[in-house]
């Protein structure tokens, strides 16, 4: 099968502008409308790489995914992932994606209908912190989601991904990384913020926006990350991406 057009899959009609007036404060960081409305752009200019984490993603999805299986989106966000999925993926295999957002829910539903997708995906707004029910899953994907859960729950829904694997069944994470040598937590935050500012970001959407992810997004170290996957029962465990602070972790059971 041919490689998933990432960009193909991104709705960038709208700009993200949703931090650009400091003049109206935006409190914690919420997954809302106006959001929803704008993710494509926003998560595209704001993570670096990410057409070619999603890119790795789907390759090493295709490489576990199984016929008559389920594959699990958790935190779907706008159907990107699952839409790249869909390309490379046995048509056997059925997607379920997962997000606590109706907004972003909606959006997804949106871009499944227009790209017109035969495969049967469904869609399922719930809370990770209050369980979702896993059965039958060949691959789960969790890109940039496990950093907005509370830490308080993260071992729960963890083994919660870990029992509803099936064997030989991996999981997918991508997240954003903390570290603990300050000197590099802080070289990695200022390339970050960098790469912002070269994809258009203004001084006042950056600072507006990590004072509204201050206690929406708490990061782990990288083996913080490792240790948990481990801690589920994940024996198999690899990175497969890396740019200073954002990191992509295999792991099978």
């Amino acid at each position: 099968m041919s490689p998933p057009h990432i960009k193909a899959h991104l709705d960038t009609r709208h700009a993200d502008k949703v931090f650009d007036d400091a003049t109206k404060p935006f409190g914690d960081f919420v997954f809302n409308d106006k959001v929803a409305n704008v993710f494509d752009d926003m998560v595209s200019r704001s993570v670096p790489y990410y057409a070619e984490m999603q890119r790795m993603t789907c390759e090493l999805a295709r490489d576990f995914a199984r016929p008559n299986t389920n594959l699990y989106d958790m935190g779907c966000s706008t159907a990107t992932t699952m839409l790249a999925l869909n390309d490379v993926v046995d048509p056997a295999v059925k997607f379920i994606g997962v997000d606590n957002s109706a907004s972003m829910i909606t959006k997804a539903r949106q871009k499944i209908d227009e790209n017109q997708i035969s495969r049967q995906i469904d869609l399922i707004t719930a809370d990770m912190h209050q369980g979702v029910y896993i059965e039958n899953a060949s691959v789960i994907t969790m890109l940039l989601t496990m950093q907005f859960a509370r830490p308080l729950y993260r071992e729960r829904i963890m083994k919660n991904m870990y029992n509803g694997l099936n064997e030989q069944g991996c999981l997918i994470m991508i997240e954003k990384l903390t570290s603990e040598e300050t000197i590099f937590n802080r070289l990695f935050i200022d390339h970050y913020y960098d790469f912002k500012r070269r994809n258009g970001y203004s001084e006042t959407e950056i600072t507006q926006k990590r004072e509204a992810l201050e206690n929406v997004l708490i990061p782990y170290r990288l083996d913080e990350n490792i240790e948990l996957l481990k801690w589920a029962g994940f024996r198999q465990v690899e990175v497969f991406f890396r740019w200073y602070n954002f990191c992509g972790i295999i792991a099978v059971k």
